[in-house]
């Protein structure tokens, strides 16, 4: 299946846009932190730590306990996507109703790279038919977190290298 989904054809709004549309019709206030951190994240190709999040909008913009609050929310309401550094580190990135992009986390290197398109297709298809079998068995909200961990082949091997969140 190509296209929007939608059945109409796609418009071109900023992502920004989207994302306090989104907000607006899960009834959440717009205000300048929650801007600010939409702001970060649309500009984020992949995956972001919480931690980088601040960073990038600035402690003179938003506090950290800010920033977490947001995500949570913005997670409620299926407005950004979790994933997982190997350490355990909760990474997050928009969800602007595109489809899930699956990454591979570098163990050395910590570099997250997306998965190719053919493979993340096979992937999808996949998930697809076991979340399907579980709403026939009842389930509802169904959802999956799904992540790989490995080295690059390219990557440099350095024993004992601790990892570092971007």
């Amino acid at each position: 299946m190509s296209g929007n989904g939608k059945g109409s054809p796609a418009k071109s709004h900023p992502p920004i846009d989207l994302a306090t549309a989104k907000l607006k019709s899960a009834g959440l206030r717009i205000t300048q932190p929650r801007l600010a951190i939409l702001a970060a994240l649309t500009n984020r190709a992949k995956p972001t730590s919480i931690e980088h999040l601040h960073e990038t909008v600035g402690a003179e913009n938003c506090d950290l306990v800010t920033v977490y609050r947001c995500m949570a929310a913005f997670e409620e309401i299926g407005l950004v996507r979790r994933a997982f550094f190997h350490n355990g580190t909760a990474l997050y990135e928009i969800n602007l109703g595109q489809p899930t992009r699956y990454h591979v986390v570098c163990k050395t290197t910590d570099e997250v790279q997306e998965l190719d398109l053919e493979t993340s297709e096979e992937l999808r298809r996949s998930i697809e038919v076991v979340q399907e079998k579980l709403r026939a068995k009842g389930y509802t909200e169904v959802s999956h977190i799904v992540e790989f961990f490995g080295t690059n082949p390219t990557a440099p091997r350095s024993p004992g290298k601790m990892p570092v969140v971007r």
